[in-house]
């Protein structure tokens, strides 16, 4: 039997006559009872009575319950529960805000990391264009963050936008270089006319696609993440039915009312009570399975043109290359300009000496981060994908678990059936889900939690979307991404023309939000 077992006897020989088979006192059942903080003892008779009042924790022999104290019980069972929930989802739930936050400063350190290196190389390439051109470049690059990370702004307008602001520095400095700055009227106007004159050829669209296309299953991943974040915060706080409330009653505090404050539910017994209160939670098994291997699915997929890092840390290239575009093409955009806005008005108080090509000895001060080079997107979404895969069957072990580690008594030791103690559960013991409980002696389950089924709803969504599959009204991650609706051939890429051209008339892109 074991000590356990044999102090678990000398108990029942104190506080129940062993000949009578019937409570002696109600002391013990007040220690626990406040020790628990249940409520408040004065509600706890001195001794044993008849509980005729009860609708519950019903018995033969006499009893130190009241209809009063039932009532706290069944709250205090339904509390228990919920703190094992979220006692036992804590690990998995912390991984995933954790990584959550780690992804957030992750891409933060990688556009810092990109927006130093435009710097850098305006600076080698066109010294007197880099200081100058900061502003822009810092808000061009917060708004890329904000976009990876989850924005509905338009990064489409996001790059005309630096780009336009651009121009003007352009102008000044590489197509018509003067001796003076351009007055601050004459620079708006150049700014305004850039987006007609196409300086730059496709290179605005073009960056705002190579962005969007990298960003999209970033986003998308992020996005399912705080899904998953959501599922825990709803299952651990699931509406518990009366049936199971009072199921959860009459397995973890009707002993007490006999006196049977130290024993444990016979695992069979709590198997049933347990499966049968979170037989919705099942359900979600299936789902958050597939969803781990969503997950693990997109992140195999993000790389090349969807690898995020790999795009940003290139921008600098396609700004370089477009400011040279501008270069060569000086004498057409000068006559454009003159049409435009008239002949350069200049301040002439304001000496430049533009400088072109080769660095200089001044260097920018660069803002940002050092990332460590292990810190890449990529080995974090490997690590966290390793760690979460541990996890997939959360959902479909949460009740065996619950008894297994926290509520049933072990093998060998004295239990509680429901009636008795001592003697074994010999109920037929159900399997998981809602279909398994038609049978459940102990809890009585009619339909699924409708909070939980939108839950799962949520994950059958997500799902595709991680999957790439079509989604009704918008499509594949692809289409959704280049706006081309069912008609997508998927045979798309930057040399065919495909993100449109130098006149920025790309369509908006659309972004799904979960």
């Amino acid at each position: 039997m074991g000590m356990r077992g044999v102090l678990f006897y000398a108990f029942l020989a104190v506080f129940i006559d062993p000949c009578r088979g019937t409570l002696m006192n109600c002391e013990e059942v007040r220690k626990v009872f406040q020790m628990k903080e249940i409520g408040p003892v004065k509600s706890i008779p001195e001794t044993p009575r008849t509980g005729s009042d009860l609708q519950v924790c019903l018995s033969k022999n006499l009893t130190c319950c009241t209809k009063k104290m039932e009532e706290r019980y069944q709250v205090a069972a339904r509390r228990d529960i919920q703190n094992l929930l979220q006692m036992s989802s804590s690990s998995l739930k912390f991984l995933i805000s954790r990584n959550v936050a780690a992804f957030q400063e992750t891409v933060d350190s990688l556009v810092h990391q990109a927006e130093n290196h435009t710097h850098a190389v305006l600076l080698q390439t066109y010294r007197d264009l880099a200081s100058p051109a900061a502003a822009p470049i810092g808000e061009f690059f917060t708004d890329v963050a904000l976009f990876v990370l989850g924005s509905e702004l338009s990064l489409e307008e996001a790059s005309h936008r630096f780009f336009n602001a651009l121009f003007p520095l352009v102008y000044e400095r590489l197509v018509e270089p003067g001796l003076s700055r351009l007055s601050l009227p004459y620079a708006e106007c150049v700014r305004v006319a850039c987006r007609d004159l196409a300086p730059y050829g496709g290179a605005p669209s073009r960056l705002a696609a190579h962005i969007s296309r990298a960003s999209l299953p970033g986003r998308v991943f992020l996005q399912a993440l705080h899904l998953g974040v959501e599922v825990i915060n709803t299952t651990d706080h699931i509406q518990l039915s009366r049936e199971c409330r009072r199921g959860l009653l009459r397995m973890s505090y009707c002993p007490h009312c006999q006196g049977l404050t130290a024993s444990k539910p016979c695992m069979g017994y709590c198997l049933n009570v347990v499966r049968g209160c979170l037989a919705s939670l099942a359900e979600v098994d299936a789902h958050w399975r597939e969803f781990v291997r969503s997950l693990e699915m997109l992140s195999t997929r993000m790389h090349g043109a969807q690898d995020l890092e790999q795009v940003l840390l290139g921008v600098h290239e396609l700004v370089r290359d477009a400011v040279a575009h501008a270069q060569m093409n000086a004498p057409r955009l000068s006559a454009q300009v003159h049409r435009v806005c008239g002949h350069p008005s200049r301040q002439p108080e304001q000496v430049s000496s533009v400088q072109h090509g080769g660095a200089g000895q001044d260097s920018l001060p660069l803002k940002g981060m050092v990332r460590d080079a292990e810190d890449t997107l990529s080995n974090r979404r490997k690590e966290f994908i390793s760690s979460l895969r541990l996890h997939r069957a959360f959902y479909g072990g949460l009740a065996d678990q619950l008894c297994v580690s926290e509520l049933a008594s072990g093998d060998g030791l004295a239990c509680w059936n429901g009636a008795d103690v001592g003697k074994s559960y010999t109920l037929r013991v159900v399997g998981n889900g809602i279909k398994a409980q038609a049978e459940n002696p102990e809890v009585k389950v009619k339909e699924a939690d409708p909070v939980i089924s939108q839950v799962i709803d949520k994950l059958k969504h997500v799902n595709q979307l991680l999957q790439g599959k079509s989604i009704p009204k918008l499509g594949t991650l692809d289409q959704i991404e280049t706006g081309s609706g069912d008609g997508y051939s998927g045979e798309c890429d930057d040399e065919d023309g495909c993100w449109g051209s130098g006149n920025g008339a790309a369509k908006r892109r659309r972004i799904v939000t979960i």
